[in-house]
């Protein structure tokens, strides 16, 4: 009977629980991937358009730098709209909870994707550039919530598993816009406004299914202070009646954060307790986007047409990359064979990618940051996020231009300084509670005592009830 328990005390990958990953993954998380890479095969046919457009309208063409500056402000502005959404991500989980913020966020993916699919129609290219800016927010609102809402619905001995199932959809809709981007299939004159409203089809699934899972127990528990509720969910998710313990669990974390109260992103930046938590999120999102992986995504046409890859080829190359990228995810000039040295380095680059700085920086921030601090968290994360994938889709193009094949070395140092910080800063989360892992930070930030300054987590209540 014992070891029954303690074998519920680890938990198991439910139906329900592997159900609910997988569509909260494809809903949303998988659409961040597909606008990521969707515009990169289209990009030709859409400056004409551009500049058909302009043409009708001023009877005059787009000047080249004019021409690059634009295209870079609709790459860019997804993720810019990503850096808005982040923002909203605080207000919106705290009001709408995960589950039920998640399925608002699809009105910035259905309304934009019906504006892009008639862009061409009504020949008006503006409305690609507004739409790239509210599926960004889809993609900033989504970023987020999809590894607080697994991580918060996951038993602690699953988190990491499933934390890497958002990253791993990230890949696969890369994978599948580069697919559905090739010459042959919707990356033409006649299927590229097609190719930009597919990123409807998941949220429309996930409009239809999501609504049939629960919300995050932690949530119904610690901020809707509905314990019934919270145990329903917990019951249904884990797959048994017994959830006392983990109910327990959860109580402790709300007895230390009622003693810190809610922590806004202000607070965030006063606390010594959190100092650095705060600073290893900021610098592990930093990294992740300004090592320059989605520049690749963004402008893999050009970066391969530069190393010297046919035309006709690049197409297939950018596909191949793409499914490198997913398969590793699950896994965690003038010399003729110089363009295939350049292929090879960028994809050993994306593998890399895709083993650790893709999927981790999101899963530490729901292990390092408890439940009232955990909204400032994601939004902070997300604006850094957001804000260096926005640098790099922006300047790209003019640093290729002014730096050629020298471009990435920028992106080589950066690297090289958020592994020295990784290796010697972030600690070991792994099969630890929430509680357990903000212990070994305690000790890191040098703090200590029963929150004498009302700062979260200097120590942790042991017994609750002698807290009573």
């Amino acid at each position: 009977m014992e070891s029954s328990n303690e074998e519920k005390k680890e938990g198991r990958l439910t139906l329900l629980l592997a159900l609910a990953t997988l569509i909260a993954s494809f809903g949303s998380s998988f659409q961040y991937g597909y606008n990521v890479a969707v515009v990169n095969s289209p990009s030709e046919f859409m400056k004409q358009f551009y500049n058909d457009t302009y043409g009708d309208r001023t009877g005059e063409l787009i000047d080249t730098f004019a021409l690059t500056l634009l295209w870079s402000v609709t790459v860019s502005m997804f993720p810019f709209g990503g850096f808005i959404g982040s923002l909203l991500v605080g207000p919106l989980v705290n009001n709408l909870g995960r589950k039920g913020t998640l399925l608002f966020n699809n009105i910035f993916s259905i309304v934009p994707a019906i504006f892009m699919g008639c862009s061409k129609i009504a020949k008006a290219f503006e409305l690609i550039i507004i739409s790239r800016f509210l599926v960004g927010i889809c993609a900033g609102v989504s970023s987020n919530v999809v590894p607080m809402y697994l991580g918060e619905l996951a038993p602690k001995n699953l988190r990491g598993a499933l934390g890497v199932v958002p990253q791993l959809f990230i890949t696969i809709g890369i994978l599948v816009a580069q697919l559905l981007g090739l010459r042959s299939i919707l990356a033409n004159e006649e299927g590229w406004p097609i190719l930009l409203a597919l990123t409807a089809v998941p949220a429309v699934l996930q409009v239809l299914l999501l609504p049939f899972f629960p919300e995050s127990p932690r949530y119904l528990l610690i901020q809707k202070k509905n314990e019934e509720a919270a145990r329903k969910a917990l019951r249904r998710v884990r797959g048994w009646d017994e959830v006392d313990e983990e109910v327990e669990e959860i109580r402790r974390e709300d007895e230390a954060e009622r003693a810190a109260g809610f922590i806004s992103v202000r607070k965030l930046f006063h606390l010594k307790s959190l100092r650095w938590q705060l600073i290893s999120i900021i610098t592990l999102m930093a990294g992740q986007q300004l090592s320059g992986v989605n520049a690749i995504y963004y402008y893999a046409d050009q970066i391969y047409l530069s190393a010297g890859v046919e035309a006709n080829d690049v197409q297939y190359v950018t596909a191949g990359t793409g499914a490198v990228n997913v398969f590793m995810t699950v896994c965690t000039d003038t010399v003729s064979w110089m363009p295939y040295v350049s292929i090879a380095c960028v994809i050993i680059y994306v593998i890399g990618h895709a083993v650790g700085p893709s999927p981790i920086p999101a899963l530490i921030i729901t292990e390092v940051f408890l439940q009232s601090s955990r909204p400032a968290a994601f939004m902070i994360g997300g604006s850094v996020h957001w804000l260096s994938n926005f640098t790099v889709g922006l300047i790209f193009p003019f640093i290729q231009v002014g730096l050629g094949a020298y471009s990435f070395i920028i992106f080589a140092i950066v690297c090289l300084l958020t592994t020295v910080y990784t290796f010697f800063i972030v600690p070991e989360t792994k099969n630890k509670t929430f509680i357990e892992i903000n212990q070994i930070f305690a000790n890191l930030n040098k703090v200590s005592g029963i929150h004498p300054e009302k700062e979260e987590l200097k120590t942790f209540p042991s017994d609750t009830s002698k807290q009573q």
